[in-house]
Formats: C-alpha cells, structure tokens, sequence
C-alpha cells in the first residue's frame, strides 16, 4: 500500500468518526423536532418507529405559546441567567487579571480553592442555599436565582480568564503605567481587549451552564409566575398524561439561544478555547 492510500484510508477513518459522532448528537435532535410537528394521536398510535409525522403542522407552537405563558417563562430565564452571566464574567475578570498580575500569600492556594469548590456535586448545596437565600429574603426570586447562578460560574469562569491574562506579555502593563495609566485603567484599555475571544468563551460557558439549569431553580423557585423556561418544561407533564408533543415544542423553543450562541460566535469561541494553550 502506497503512502497515499494510507493517508486516504486513514481520512477516510477520520471522516467515518466524525460522521457517526455528528449522528449520535444530531439523531436526537431531530427526533425531538419531528416529534414536536405530530399530533398526540400519531405519536399515541404509531406501530414501531416513524421518522416523519402524517400531516406534519406547527399548530403545537401556536397552542403552546396561547396555553402557556412561554413569553414569562423565558423573561425570567433571561433575566436570572443575562444577569448571574454578566456579574460572573465581570468578577471573573477583574479576579484573573489580579492573580495573573500580582504575586501575594496564599494566591496558589486560593487558585487551587477555587477549583476544589467545582468537586462538590451541586445536590449537596442546595439546602444551604436554599437556607441562606430563606434568611435573606431572597427565596422565590429572579435576583435570588441570579446569586446562585453567579456562584457557580464564577470559580471555573476565574480560572478561564486568569489563563487568557497569562498569555498576554506584562511588558504592556509596564509600558501603560509609564504612560501614566492607573492599574484600573490598564486594565480596562490595555489588557482587557486583548481579551475578547477569551471573554466570549468565558460569558458563553456561564450563559450555558445557567441556562440549562434545573435542579436549584426547581427548588428554589415556588411561584409560577417566576419560574424559568427550563424549570417550568418539566411541570408540562403530569400524573395523568405527558403531552410529548407539546413538551417537544417547548424544548426546541429553549434550545434556541443556544443554537444562536453557537451559529454567530463559533469563531470567537474557537478562537477563545484554544487562546490559553498558547505559551509565549
């Protein structure tokens, strides 16, 4: 066997994995969008498996939207989510760029801490939480909610950015101090621009995280009013019958930012996850 047919025979391999990877995720997919075009009575009486609906429709989208109050739903989901996102990006820049930037006692602890926080599974901090979000007044609200989500992104988001600030030479923060900047402004018009691949990674990671979330606000979370999209999917379905199409609709609904996350930055994302791995 010659050099090239090698190489063909081992792009081929290649492609052949990456091609059933790419059905293993797409697979579900799919199936949940085809299943949210069926009626209840093609889903209940269907013999074995059928890909595609009989009369395929999207009247399950205009029911759900007149049925449930999607719109509130996915408010708070924004809401609870875009701010604990913003707080956690912004505590997690000005966090890395200090243990990037200064040396002090007890920093590689502090680094090693912060990602000991990340080992303990999340069930067990909910009672904690739940008590201290009690004792505050804070229990059954979006700001609530939006503390929680901050604290669980913040650690992991800290150690993404204090690696992005590594990669960026200190000559740059000298050469800005002799121009007379303070450490602040330095930060903001010098380094952390620098950033930006590093900064949407980071905010696409914590937004994710936050979004797909369901256990905390399951139980933090009693109003109806103030539930979040993906809390309040899981209350679609009852004791008495599980509307499938109805919950397929509503899952293809949250999947939605996070197919536009992926679709418009993907090339920030890349560019973010790979910024690290990079050594001057």
């Amino acid at each position: 066997m010659t050099k090239t047919q090698k190489n063909r025979l081992t792009a081929t391999g290649h492609y052949t994995v990456l091609v059933l990877g790419c059905l293993c995720v797409l697979l579900p997919v799919a199936w949940m969008a085809i299943t949210s075009l069926k009626t209840m009575q093609d889903i209940t009486l269907s013999k074995g498996v059928e890909l595609f609906p009989s009369g395929p429709s999207i009247a399950n989208y205009i029911t759900i939207w007149s049925d449930y109050p999607l719109f509130s739903y996915i408010k708070n989901s924004l809401l609870s989510v875009g701010g604990s996102t913003i707080f956690a990006v912004i505590c997690a820049s000005l966090c890395g760029y200090g243990l990037s930037r200064y040396e002090f006692t007890g920093k590689k602890f502090l680094l090693s801490f912060l990602l000991v926080t990340q080992m303990f599974p999340a069930v067990m901090k909910i009672i904690p939480y739940y008590k201290i979000l009690v004792n505050i007044h804070l229990n059954d609200s979006a700001v609530g909610l939006m503390i929680v989500y901050a604290s669980f992104s913040i650690p992991f988001c800290t150690w993404m950015m204090y690696g992005y600030f590594k990669t960026i030479s200190t000559s740059l923060d000298e050469a800005a101090r002799i121009d007379g900047c303070t450490p602040l402004m330095t930060f903001l018009k010098v380094v952390l621009p620098l950033t930006i691949p590093g900064l949407v990674a980071t905010t696409i990671y914590a937004f994710l995280q936050n979004w797909n979330e369901y256990m905390f606000a399951s139980v933090l979370i009693s109003s109806d009013s103030k539930k979040t999209l993906t809390f309040a999917i899981s209350t679609m379905a009852d004791a008495y019958r599980i509307q499938w199409n109805y919950l397929m609709c509503a899952s293809i609904i949250a999947s939605v930012p996070t197919m536009l996350i992926f679709v418009f930055l993907q090339k920030q994302l890349i560019a973010g996850m790979t910024a690290g791995a990079v050594k001057e």
